[in-house]
């Protein structure tokens, strides 16, 4: 987990949008205007002695660095000065929100203690028993025949190995409900779902010894909000007794490649929050079958959520095989950067092909099949190796129990206990009563006849995941007491996902891209939406404000939390599922992220306003805008136009990160004498760029109008623009290759036939030298002068000529990917303006914009790269980008898991191409002695490093067939898609380190992360200091009283039994810690 600045970053590559802009849409007549300037509150003068401590103590720690320490003085001078001061307002009813004052834009060291420099150095968990890196490097991958079980090998046993300690077989009945693949949500409700429900109510009470398991409570939810009474009674009683339980209790199984771990949590948060409200119950193991690979973030979600135990399946088959030789297959399973054993999870791992009976009861499939009585002659599906099951009877039940029972010992083999879990199900199961009066009668028919034989050594009975567990854990126990735990200690991810042969499914890292942007967005709006709200809600409550729609509001933030949960399915974000299923998950986001938009706004607008008893006096028509507009779930956000005139237009602008953003802020105004002023009444500086309404037309009734924002964390700052003659913009200075402009407008535009030299871009940090396409080849570091390799490129892959080719969820290329061809050099038009400049190039297949920032800071340190891909006339072509650098990588590279964490990969040759790509969820890295190259991602994508210096993901692609993994369709339904990253080169430092009513509390969520102090920190335009993981609670509040502090699993299913009000938490690296607050 070696972390360096690429995380400040996360602000614009996890959470892309990181400034909303709102318009207030208000006359002058609305604003109640105070004869003289307002002062601001003062800021907490306990802040101002934390701080002037704490320069103290770095004073006596590093005196050497007097650089820094007066660079903090000169910051708390600032902040004092503004106390004394106050800003000056000439914005009538509007307040700036929380936060201090603007500070001057200063070249500013994050100051860390040097014991915070100790954690990558470390180098996480050291004491795991199986490190998946290594067992990669193990297996031969050579993928022999092994008999029935094809990807294994034979099992034997010896009858009387169960003669001391009898073998125990837990058969746990389930039905994996997916929340849309091959029909939408509802339909498969309608028309399967709701079924399982009302048959298990009835089949469950006929016998106290069957059981079932459930996972998914999107669809409980929806079932249970349409039934009465008397069956949900029936239900609780059955958890109650135990025969039904919950597993995970996520509101969906959500896939693990491309899902943000903000999401995934969530999810996870609605779907606990849910079962406690109605049913009172708490999951405690969790069950993910379905997931095309396996990271290790969610068992350290499950740990923090009050989870003991787990259970996986889709693992690459190699590796399973190598478990299975080494009894590996039950595992805890710990963080690579825990360096204890604080994030152990108890997890066991599926060891056969699928999650279907005939793959689960034993090594061979031909005879599990038979044990499906689903599949009894008559019905409307058999078992594919042509042996189809019998109906139990005395006449038969001898053989069939000991056919079953070979099985379950051979299967047991695998383990390093005698205790087994044998699940009994699959897709949509147990719809029909016939299929529950089939599978519980024989089943009970062959336990009676195996249990009432004693030289079986047997003891079988049906029994949920939990039940499972608690057997395993007693056998744990017994075994502790000799000597030490039965099982090993595991670390590290399970992807790249393969089935079987070379079929890698790598290919959903990056289908659909276009939904796996959306979802980002959403994540986003929901995020800033939800804090605002919460704030806005406090405000409402202490002013009695009655047109404050708080019922509503919750209601629309409840339900984009549950559409934004749906989309985290395994079929969903994966891009995995039927066209119109896939516009049905798009159709919900947008709804949901409209319904955002308009609850920013509202709540915005009352937390700005000084006379919070006016905000019942506005009309909300068109009263607050957002600065995007989205016309349908399929179409790219475009810029609203802020039309201007001499009354003034107000624009506010919220953070909702929790650093102080010094940002660039963009909008489209109407009017070329555009005017913007600051709280104080001082004129902003700004850069009028142009509009551009194709490649090489401008727009003559919009302008862009940028400026530069410093706000603080969870703050807001309004800002006034008029038409004004006195309006002194910057205007952006262009120059045209490769084609010809006309009309101008306003704008200095310069058209030159072809670039016989370099173009160029620069700033205080960086020089970025582009070829004659556009594409960028080279970057040079003003802080050493030292040029850099950096050669940005398109290629393709084609799909394989074999039979099986690639689809939604498989990628098979051609080979390696084939050079993105142009005939003509294509149009490129440069931008140079005041805050930032930058080259666009016009491809067929891609505009590239590279833009570089020209402020202090992270942004003007890292290069802007956005693509906008459109491949929707191509056939069978995957279309990537590569960045080459000269850094010595050789086959190493990193990606991150979900946002969270940090995994090494390794290129391997004996692996084929598409084993090579991994999932990017936020960012991947490659690195060498001196420096380390990070391109980060507001999207997650398919990433790969195939050689030495080079990073390359897949941006989109487009697939005429079906890959046969169920979809039944290819990949065809592309959109004009934008694709968002940024490019960081950071130069590596030697330092010295030391080692029913809604609730009135909201969740607090705090993820301290890890980070390597091995790259400089300098003129990061961070604000603040390291703290060892202390945080003083009220002051990160210190617009509103913080009445109660609790501390709470993640999920806030649980609350320790000697929790209390606490006022300070201390994290570690890498942890996330949850609290239920209450402000007032």
């Amino acid at each position: 987990m070696k972390l360096s600045r690429q995380f400040t970053v996360f602000g614009s590559a996890i959470f892309c949008v990181v400034i909303f802009s709102l318009y207030l849409m208000l006359d002058r007549g609305h604003l109640d205007y105070p004869k003289s300037p307002r002062r601001e509150g003062s800021f907490p003068q306990g802040q101002l002695s934390m701080l002037q401590e704490k320069i103290d103590h770095l004073e006596r720690l590093l005196a050497e660095n007097n650089e820094i320490i007066s660079n903090i003085r000169d910051s708390v001078i600032n902040l004092s000065e503004s106390v004394e001061d106050g800003p000056k307002s000439s914005q009538g009813n509007f307040s700036q929100g929380a936060g201090s004052p603007l500070l001057p834009s200063k070249q500013l060291s994050l100051v860390v203690d040097p014991e915070d420099c100790s954690f990558a150095l470390q180098g996480g968990s050291r004491n795991s028993d199986v490190q998946m890196l290594d067992v990669y490097s193990l297996i031969p991958f050579d993928n022999p025949d092994g008999g029935v079980w094809k990807q294994g090998f034979d099992i034997s046993y010896a009858v009387n190995e169960w003669d001391s300690k009898p073998l125990q077989v837990f058969v746990v009945p389930h039905s994996h409900n997916d929340p849309g693949w091959l029909k939408t949500f509802d339909d498969y409700f309608r028309e399967m779902t709701q079924y399982i429900f009302n048959n298990m109510v009835i089949k469950l009470k006929e016998d106290s010894r069957r059981k079932f398991i459930w996972s998914e409570i999107s669809y409980l939810s929806k079932w249970w909000d349409a039934i009465d009474k008397p069956k949900k009674d029936a239900v609780k009683s059955l958890l109650q007794n135990g025969q039904f339980e919950i597993v995970t209790g996520g509101w969906v199984m959500p896939d693990e490649a491309a899902a943000h771990y903000f999401a995934i949590i969530d999810q996870l948060i609605e779907g606990h929050q849910w079962l406690e409200k109605n049913l009172g119950v708490k999951p405690r193991s969790g069950w993910a079958i379905d997931p095309f690979g396996h990271s290790p973030t969610m068992p350290y979600l499950l740990k923090l959520a009050g989870f003991s135990h787990m259970l996986i399946q889709r693992v690459h088959y190699a590796v399973k095989k190598h478990f299975a030789l080494h009894k590996t297959l039950e595992f805890f399973w710990r963080q690579n950067w825990d360096l204890g054993s604080g994030t152990d999870i108890f997890c066991h791992m599926m060891p056969f092909y699928s999650y279907d009976i005939p793959h689960t009861c034993g090594p061979d499939p031909k005879i599990c099949c038979q044990f499906d009585f689903k599949r009894l002659p008559g019905g409307r599906f058999g078992c594919p190796w042509g042996v189809p099951p019998e109906t139990i009877h005395p006449g038969n039940v001898q053989k069939r129990a000991e056919m079953l029972l070979d099985q379950y010992r051979k299967k047991s083999k695998l383990f390093r206990t005698t205790v087994l879990l044998a699940p009994l199900g699959d897709d949509f199961r147990y719809c029909e009563r016939t299929e529950w009066d089939h599978q519980f009668k024989n089943y009970q028919l062959l336990f009676d006849y195996m249990n009432s034989h004693p030289e079986y050594n047997v003891k079988i009975q049906f029994g949920t995941l939990s039940d499972y567990f608690d057997a395993l854990d007693k056998e744990d126990v017994t075994s502790r007491k000799n000597s030490q735990s039965t099982f090993p200690v595991l670390s590290g991810d399970f992807f790249t996902y393969a089935d079987r042969d070379d079929h890698y499914w790598s290919g959903y890292f990056t289908s659909r891209p276009f939904y796996k942007r959306m979802d980002r967005i959403l994540e986003s709006h929901l995020r800033s939406a939800e804090i605002l709200y919460y704030f806005a809600l406090k405000q409402a409550q202490k002013y009695k404000i009655s047109k404050f729609l708080s019922s509503s509001h919750y209601m629309a933030l409840t339900e984009a939390r549950r559409n934004l949960g749906l989309f985290q399915h395994h079929d969903a974000i994966t891009g995995t599922a039927k066209d119109w299923v896939v516009v049905d998950y798009g159709t919900r986001l947008f709804h949901s992220l409209m319904n955002l938009k308009k609850i920013i706004g509202y709540s915005a607008l009352l937390l700005i306003l000084k006379d919070k008893n006016s905000y019942n006096s506005y009309s909300f028509d068109n009263l607050l805008e957002m600065d995007f507009k989205q016309n349908s779930q399929s179409s790219l956000p475009q810029k609203t136009v802020i039309t201007l005139s001499a009354d003034p237009r107000y624009l506010v602008v919220y953070n909702p990160s929790e650093q102080d953003r010094n940002s660039v802020v963009s909008v489209y105004v109407s009017s070329p004498t555009a005017q913007v002023t600051s709280a104080s009444g001082k004129p902003v500086e700004i850069q009028m760029s142009a509009v551009w309404d194709t490649a090489s037309a401008i727009s003559r009734t919009a302008y862009e109008i940028s400026f530069l924002a410093q706000i603080p964390p969870l703050g807001m700052k309004v800002y006034t623009i008029v038409e004004s003659a006195n309006s002194d913009p910057h205007l952006a200075e262009y120059v045209l290759y490769n084609g010809n402009i006309k009309d101008k407008g306003i704008f200095n535009m310069k058209n030159i036939k072809s670039a016989e030299e370099d173009i160029t871009l620069e700033n205080s940090f960086l020089k970025l030298q582009f070829g004659p396409s556009g594409l960028m080849e080279g970057m040079i570091n003003k802080e050493d002068g030292k040029h850099h390799e950096v050669k940005v490129q398109f290629s393709w892959y084609g799909t394989t000529s074999k039979k099986d080719k690639s689809g939604a969820y498989l990628f098979l290329p051609d080979g390696e990917a084939k050079p993105y061809v142009y005939t003509t050099l294509p149009f490129v038009r440069v931008q140079r303006g005041r805050f930032y400049s930058d080259v666009t190039c016009f491809f067929e297949h891609v505009t590239q914009r590279v833009r570089l920032y020209n402020i202090q800071g992270i942004d003007g340190q890292s290069v802007e790269v956005s693509n906008i891909v459109d491949i929707r006339k191509e056939h069978n072509r995957e279309i990537a980008m590569r960045i080459s650098s000269s850094i010595s990588s050789q086959n190493r590279f990193y990606t991150d898991l979900n946002g969270y964490q940090i995994q090494p990969r390794m290129t391997m040759s004996k692996l084929p191409l598409q084993a090579n790509v991994y999932p990017m969820t936020t960012m991947a890295y490659i690195q060498d002695a001196k420096h380390r190259l990070t391109l980060l991602s507001a999207q997650s994508l398919g990433v790969s490093s195939l050689k030495s210096g080079q990073i390359e993901v897949i941006m989109d692609r487009r697939l005429m067939q079906d890959d046969n993994r169920g979809l039944e369709q290819g990949v065809h339904d592309n959109k004009i898609t934008a694709n968002l990253f940024r490019i960081l080169l950071e130069k590596r430092i030697v330092v010295n380190m030391v080692d029913g009513k809604h609730s009135d509390e909201a969740a607090l969520i705090l993820h301290r992360k890890g980070f390597d102090c091995r790259f400089s920190s300098r003129d990061t335009g961070l604000l603040c200091s390291t703290t060892q993981g202390k945080i003083l609670v009220q002051k990160l509040f210190n617009m509103f009283t913080v009445s109660s502090l609790i501390p709470s699993s993640l999920s806030l299913m649980y609350t320790p039994p000697d929790a209390r009000n606490i006022s300070e938490i201390n994290l570690s690296p890498m942890e996330i810690s949850t609290f239920r607050i209450q402000l007032r």
